[in-house]
């Protein structure tokens, strides 16, 4: 899986992951977060300009950057999202739509949540990094429709098995 030089949008649970908080993840899982986080000064990440990812993941980490490598990787994005070299800002629209939510989106059943991931993504025509959702793999259709790879660190994980 080569990322190095594309644009990434880091979901949620590959840091809560990374931070060993997650109650399904394997071990296998967990490593492969800590992998990917340990190295994030490597990687160009996207996030959006109006600060909707960086609030979702201040909801379950902590930009203190203590105690586990999760919450070092939202402390690295909190102190570099202005420096525009590794992290950068992407402006996405949101709209009164419960279909869409945002301009760059078309109408989609992707959970409300992850929607801001996506069109940053978009925007930033990058890729998705995830761990253990199942909505990406879910929603396969659409992210081919636009043209947005995930990069499935744990797939073990990310079909749901109810």
């Amino acid at each position: 899986m080569m990322l190095k030089d594309e644009v990434l949008v880091i979901d949620t649970n590959v840091a809560i992951v990374a931070n060993g908080k997650s109650d399904h993840a394997s071990v296998d899982c967990e490593i492969a977060c800590v992998d990917l986080i340990g190295e994030c000064s490597k990687h160009n990440i996207a996030l959006d300009d109006g600060g909707l990812i960086m609030a979702e993941y201040q909801r379950h980490l902590s930009h203190s950057g203590q105690p586990g490598l999760g919450d070092v990787f939202f402390k690295y994005l909190h102190d570099n999202q202005y420096a525009q070299e590794k992290v950068k800002l992407y402006a996405i629209t949101r709209i009164d739509n419960d279909n869409r939510s945002f301009e760059e989106l078309p109408e989609n059943t992707l959970d409300p949540s992850d929607r801001k991931m996506l069109a940053t993504a978009v925007v930033a025509s990058g890729g998705i990094v995830n761990a253990t959702d199942s909505d990406w793999a879910e929603n396969s259709t659409l992210l081919e429709e636009l043209n947005i790879d995930v990069h499935q660190l744990c797939p073990e994980h990310c079909v749901r098995t109810n």
